[in-house]
């Protein structure tokens, strides 16, 4: 984008308020509303996304407007995804008032984001400040119902940005890191302090960047390796012969299932790549296959 829309004005603490004040609304924490009130924070939000002009963003969250304006400005098109009826209803004044030329650039759509599965555009980037609440579940939601998405950026708890980002062997690897990774890589992309929102969370924020990449060559479902995945961080102080028992059906046949797959039973799921969980489901869908062909005998 040209150097005058990347320096036109955004929504600061008084219009956020005033926009507030004329809705009647507080910010609730049920919904895990927290209003961005610094423009050069959007200003950051939006370099580190390394958007291209003429891409198609979406936007979970926009609340009040103030990242959606910036988005504009990066990008050729934003879809929007609102789950309060009220600020979904004042988006669009929003966007015509500060930004009237990117009127027929934006789509609003209102709906929870864990449940939608249609939008008006395909988005091919996702930017968003994510309530902390549903941060994880809506990541891992819009990359499975939305592969045009390519890359992105979004912010979340910063310990959820760790954990987020998170590699094979790090105390805060786990069932977000493992699940990611799946769909690409995700990367730790900067800390958002807390007097940038309204109202201030008393935690700091984190960035995190992803791109999408080929999931695992496997010829497991992604839902039977999920499978693996919740099993083997279910009991994270139980090496993984022990902690995969239940889902193999006993502790030999996890071990069998964990040596066949090249992987050490006494092993943690702390330690296993996202490959290494597709192996292992692998062998249970092998073993799936041989009882069932079997039983038709």
């Amino acid at each position: 984008m040209t150097e005058a829309r990347e320096s036109r004005p955004l929504l600061g603490a008084a219009e956020i308020r005033a926009l507030a004040g004329e809705l009647g609304i507080r910010p609730t924490k049920t919904l895990g509303q927290n209003f961005v009130i610094d423009g050069n924070t959007i200003r950051r939000i939006v370099a580190a996304a390394r958007l291209d002009p003429a891409e198609t963003v979406l936007e979970v969250g926009p609340g009040l407007g103030s990242l959606t304006l910036g988005l504009l400005d990066a990008a050729a098109r934003v879809v929007a995804v609102e789950i309060d009826p009220v600020l979904a209803g004042r988006l669009p004044a929003t966007v015509a008032r500060w930004r009237p030329d990117a009127v027929g650039r934006f789509d609003l759509v209102l709906s929870d984001a864990l449940k939608v599965a249609e939008l008006p555009r395909e988005p091919t980037a996702i930017v968003a400040n994510l309530p902390y609440n549903v941060a994880v579940p809506v990541v891992l939601h819009l990359l499975e119902h939305f592969p045009s998405l390519r890359h992105g950026l979004v912010m979340v708890q910063d310990e959820v940005a760790d954990r987020l980002a998170a590699k094979p062997g790090s105390k805060v690897y786990g069932v977000p890191s493992v699940k990611a990774a799946w769909y690409g890589t995700m990367r730790k992309a900067g800390v958002i302090g807390m007097n940038v929102f309204w109202p201030a969370p008393k935690i700091h924020s984190g960035l995190v960047g992803f791109t999408r990449t080929d999931a695992p060559a496997t010829s497991a479902s992604r839902a039977e390796v999920f499978g693996v995945i919740d099993a083997a961080f279910s009991q994270r102080r139980k090496t993984l012969r022990a902690a995969l028992s239940g889902w193999a059906g006993s502790g030999a046949e996890a071990e069998r299932m964990l040596r066949a797959a090249g992987v050490d039973p006494q092993a943690r799921g702390e330690v296993l790549a996202i490959t290494e969980f597709a192996r292992i489901a692998e062998q249970k869908r092998a073993a799936t296959g041989s009882a069932e062909a079997g039983a038709v005998r």
